[in-house]
């Protein structure tokens, strides 16, 4: 009864967001590991733009994908991006990141 209460607790805390991503670790990781591609704020460089086609950060195509699916393009890589070598943690918060660069 008692770890059926905790796994129910813990759940929930998941899903209201108390054990969410943390954007400024994002943010800090996106600055080592994204800005030569992408730009220091979201937006990458005209030369990197035309030829990698890396879109801005607030770009709708980027912003309209649910955070799975940007979750998956950091650690699988999508396109011309590579996989990124970052733990599940760090790429959720990576996603949490690029959330804020609307």
């Amino acid at each position: 009864m008692k770890l059926t209460l905790l796994s129910i607790f813990a759940a929930c805390l998941f899903a209201t967001g108390v054990m969410a991503a943390d954007a400024a670790a994002g943010k800090a990781l996106f600055a080592t590991k994204c800005k030569a591609c992408h730009g220091p704020d979201g937006t990458p460089p005209p030369a990197m733009a035309k030829a990698m086609g890396v879109k801005p950060m607030n770009d709708p195509s980027i912003q309209g994908k649910a955070d799975a699916a940007l979750k998956t393009s950091i650690l699988k890589g999508v396109g011309k991006m590579k996989a990124q070598a970052v733990s599940d943690s760090d790429a959720d918060n990576l996603v949490a990141a690029v959330r804020t660069m609307k």
